[in-house]
């Protein structure tokens, strides 16, 4: 982004930094509108757009420098960032998978900027080093974002991203020997490899022309690419120039038997399946030829498919279809209650895990349906894993909650049996502190779950700085799980709360629904009764309270704090979509149409503009002090979004609140992100959080 002023001096005044004016680098205005629909809307820093303009990267440093300044003013704020790297600082591991006869695993020594992958021949053999990525950038900021095992064990596929960015290229090596293939492809976003004999399906865009972080992502098409050929000769698979925004995912069976395509259009939870018998060979069929549910094909006996849909099952069922005949579709686990949000077949047996009020359980059937069992977890709260193929005997699942660091369990599944296979090494008490679920009304009477952490023997007397966190959007559930960032806050008497809001996928397709589009505004207001609940019930009081959310979180966040700014102290929006008239308009922003809305459509622009953060900043209200943060390889939602939000709000809200943009360099929207990076934004957060509650870190 572009300044043709010279960088502007932050000048430090006497009094205390909470009190002082805040004087920002000056930014231009341009005589640029847009008429939507009859409606001139003006939209002055649109050439912040331009992110590789020299105006633009001017202003950019010009912000960095203020908001660097007034956090160097916070006397705690190295204080902070020491107990950050202490805690980061302890082994973290991986759940281990399989890799043919080998396995493999996850491994970070506590401050390595990337974590490294270790083999080994046995869970119990010596573990070496397979693939290392802090070797791979002198600074940490490349990221090893996708791992994939031929099914026959022998190729190891792999993804690499680059300061942070969506886009990927692939590699593969050979598991046996360690030895890189020639094989190396680009322009990759959105996709991983299905494997099907001595090469694998994957998805990529044509080279982009012109701005590769910020060109619309359109195209995208299906290749098939046999080892030890040059990307040019991989065989297209499927396309469509008719539509421009599909996108496209492949998966192939463990027995290699059937290439599935998913088809979907944008971040809809709808989508097309089709299917190709590799053995039989013949076309792209359709199974489902309409964007009418979510459809999602968890394995196959023979020509049977098990097959999970939310199609008249708002929490989602599963069934089993015939390819022979598919007529021939039976009920195996009918929609209930609890939310259906994940299954494996492993060792002939469904693993499925389920959402009772954001919580997980987990339950085993055969393939029938006839309940088996539960699987005893360690206590309320989140799993992650049971993966695996179809053939296997054994599965690792992971298990957290709001107090509880991440352990590994190893599951037999035959056997019922969950074993302790590793627990964290965290320099954590856990003792020390409580967690609980309460349930709030919001505005039209809705109950909302929320998870709350502190240090046990709270006082409710309104008095604990409290960081308020929520996302609901895109069918995205809040379920309970330890954050090591947060341990400062705990430490010092704070309130972490995780409100599971509207727009999430915690009670199924109604309640993603309940959020999105027009009725939007639902997860507002939920956020905001959250915050009521918690002052009303004595946690915390506007003064003391902050809120916080990345990506569509961020966009919560501004919102509600431009709806309701006396309930806030602080507010930290996070890589957000912030301008709802024209996020469709960069990278893979149109995806985001289906949850969201269009300008280009009158009646979704009127209420698209009723909550759009950039253009609701009333002048001279006094704000939260906000702390904005993106990144320059930010390829998912572009970084003019918090450059324009920055601008407007420094130009409008009053100056004895500070509005700070924070930009990262060489990170993206979040994946990725090197370990320093993700202690330094911590600390600077916390830091900001802490100094502007009043709290003396």
């Amino acid at each position: 982004m572009k300044s043709l002023i010279p960088l502007a001096m932050f000048l430090l005044l006497a009094a205390p930094l909470s009190a002082q004016q805040f004087k920002y680098p000056e930014t231009k205005k341009n005589d640029v509108k847009d008429d939507y629909h009859g409606t001139v809307i003006a939209d002055p820093y649109r050439w912040l757009e331009d992110d590789n303009a020299p105006e633009t990267k001017a202003w950019i440093e010009a912000q960095n420098k203020v908001t660097q300044d007034h956090l160097a003013q916070i006397p705690f704020r190295a204080k902070v960032k020491d107990r950050l790297t202490e805690l980061f600082n302890y082994e973290k591991y991986g759940q281990p998978f399989k890799a043919g006869k080998y396995y493999m695993f996850f491994k970070n020594d506590g401050l390595q900027e990337q974590s490294v992958l270790y083999i080994q021949n046995s869970l119990d053999g010596e573990p070496r080093v397979f693939l290392d990525p802090n070797k791979l950038s002198t600074d940490g900021t490349t990221s090893l974002a996708g791992v994939y095992i031929s099914n026959d064990g022998k190729y190891f596929g792999y993804a690499l991203s680059k300061g942070g960015s969506d886009w990927n290229e692939f590699f593969v090596k050979e598991i046996e020997t360690g030895k890189d293939l020639s094989d190396h492809l680009k322009w990759i976003k959105f996709s991983g490899m299905a494997w099907y004999g001595d090469g694998f399906f994957y998805s990529r865009y044509d080279e982009p022309k012109g701005d590769v972080l910020k060109a619309k992502n359109e195209y995208q098409k299906v290749y098939y690419h046999k080892l030890g050929t040059p990307q040019s000769e991989d065989v297209l698979v499927h396309k469509n120039d008719a539509n421009p925004e599909e996108i496209y995912r492949t998966d192939v069976t463990d027995d290699e038997r059937y290439l599935f395509l998913y088809i979907l259009q944008g971040s809809a939870r709808h989508n097309k399946l089709y299917y190709k018998d590799l053995k039989a060979g013949g076309p792209l069929t359709p199974l489902v030829d309409v964007y009418e549910a979510s459809y999602s094909v968890v394995g196959n006996m023979d020509d049977k498919l098990l097959v999970t849909t939310n199609k008249n099952a708002p929490n989602y069922m599963l069934e089993k279809w015939d390819l022979a005949d598919l007529s021939k579709k039976t009920t195996v686990i009918p929609n209930k209650k609890d939310v259906l949000d994940g299954i494996s077949f492993i060792d002939g047996k469904l693993i499925v895990t389920y959402l009772r009020d954001a919580q997980d359980i987990v339950e085993v059937y055969s393939p029938e349906g006839e309940k088996l069992w539960d699987v005893q977890l360690p206590g309320i709260g989140s799993v992650s894993g049971f993966g695996g193929k179809q053939s296997d005997k054994e599965v690792f699942f992971s298990f957290t909650s709001m107090t509880s660091p991440a352990s590994i369990w190893l599951y037999k599944v035959a056997e019922n049996k969950a074993t302790l296979f590793r627990s964290s090494k965290l320099q954590y008490d856990e003792s020390l502190f409580e967690s609980k679920q309460v349930f709030y009304k919001s505005k039209d009477g809705t109950s909302v779950p929320m998870f709350l952490v502190y240090k046990k023997g709270l006082k409710l007397d309104g008095t604990a700085p409290t960081m308020l966190y929520g996302y609901g959007g895109f069918n995205v559930s809040m379920t309970p799980a330890f954050r090591v960032s947060i341990i400062p806050l705990l430490e010092k008497g704070g309130v972490y709360a995780l409100a599971c809001l509207r727009g999430g996928g915690e009670y199924g397709k109604e309640w993603h629904e309940a959020g999105m589009l027009n009725k939007k505004q639902n997860v507002f207001d939920d956020f905001i009764a959250a915050a009521e609940y918690l002052i009303d019930n004595k946690y915390t009081s506007p003064a003391k309270l902050g809120i916080n959310g990345g990506s569509n979180g961020g966009l919560l966040v501004a919102a509600v704090m431009l709806q309701r700014p006396d309930l806030f102290k602080v507010a930290i929006p996070q890589v957000g979509v912030l301008d709802m008239l024209r996020f469709h308009k960069f990278t893979i922003g149109w995806a985001w149409v289906s949850e969201y809305g269009s300008s280009d459509k009158k009646d979704q622009f009127d209420f698209l503009i009723k909550y759009s953060p950039l253009h609701n900043v009333k002048e001279g209200v006094k704000l939260p002090a906000t702390l904005i943060t993106t990144a320059d390889h930010d390829d998912r939602v572009f970084p003019a979004h918090s450059f324009k939000f920055a601008a407007e709000q420094q130009a409008k809200a009053s100056p004895l609140s500070p509005s700070l943009l924070r930009v990262t360099t060489k990170a993206g929207h979040g994946a990725g992100k090197s370990t320093s990076q993700t202690i330094d934004e911590t600390a600077d957060i916390y830091s900001f959080f802490f100094y502007h509650t009043g709290v003396n870190y």
